[in-house]
């Protein structure tokens, strides 16, 4: 069965003068974040932005990819600071996501260095949400074991 999720927008005004307030219908665990094009171009000033939700989004579905496949291997991790940094920038007469780069820190018991790169860079290429932006936005790893 497949899952669906919803996030609600309201917005006033034009673009540049405007702002909007983001919710998480499905789970209400965020509601009324405000947004505006400042928060995406400028200074977050407290303001979230589609692209800080972009980047929580694939650094949680990054990890759960990289615990998965590490569990697979017979090495589920203790623990993965994860996190995303997604570019949003001027294209041609546009504005465009153009990378996320993640970065990943893993105490991972009974792995090398080199099978803990193998395993991030395989989780880079099937997290859903890389899934999701690939082909149309640059995606990155950098991982480290930590002893």
């Amino acid at each position: 069965m497949a899952a669906t999720r919803r996030a609600d927008v309201t917005w006033e005004g034009d673009l540049l003068k405007g702002s909007g307030v983001v919710s998480a219908s499905s789970s209400n665990k965020f509601t009324q974040l405000p947004v505006s094009w400042a928060s995406r171009t400028e200074a977050p000033e407290g303001r979230t932005s589609p692209e800080e939700l972009l980047a929580a989004a694939h650094a949680s579905c990054y990890a759960m990819a990289l615990s998965a496949g590490l569990g697979r291997q017979g090495h589920p991790p203790e623990r993965l600071d994860v996190s995303s940094v997604v570019t949003f920038d001027r294209v041609g007469d546009g504005w465009k996501v153009t990378a996320s780069a993640l970065t990943v820190k893993g105490k991972v018991p009974g792995i090398d260095a080199a099978a803990f790169q193998q395993a991030a860079e395989a989780a880079k290429d099937g997290c859903p949400i890389s899934g999701a932006l690939k082909g149309n936005v640059d995606l990155s790893v950098e991982a480290t074991l930590e002893g």
